[in-house]
């Protein structure tokens, strides 16, 4: 079992940046993928972006050049970097594991551990 729980969610300004991250316990995550998605008020979740066990990231298109995702193996930690945030951005942050291997990170289900979730409020 892994347990995850996010941190670093705020309140920001337009243009401004935050990290969160998403710190792991019950077992090392150096084999999980970790994926991160966000659900705005009255919208569908949204995936955000990915890191792969091997490290190899998959931004989506809405945040790529903005967003990085980031992973700390030895402390067991992923970070989710947002900077030029805009306000569009707001919504709450959750962050999941999985150790399948061959599947989209960019599906739900294909994550077996979640976070709570982190509220980001963007201000314009």
């Amino acid at each position: 079992q892994v347990q995850l729980v996010e941190s670093g969610g705020g309140l920001v300004q337009a243009g401004g940046s935050l990290r969160l991250s998403c710190i792991a316990s019950g077992q090392s995550i150096q084999s999980y993928s970790m994926g991160w998605f966000r659900q705005a008020p009255g919208k569908e979740r949204e995936y955000v972006a990915s890191i792969t066990w091997t490290g190899t990231t998959y931004p989506a298109d809405s945040v790529k050049g903005r967003f990085s995702v980031l992973r700390d193996n030895a402390n067991n930690i992923g970070y989710l970097q947002m900077d030029s945030l805009k306000p569009e951005d707001t919504a709450v942050y959750t962050c999941a594991a999985t150790d399948l291997r061959g599947i989209s990170l960019g599906i739900a289900r294909n994550y077996q551990y979640w976070g709570q979730g982190a509220q980001v409020t963007v201000s314009s």
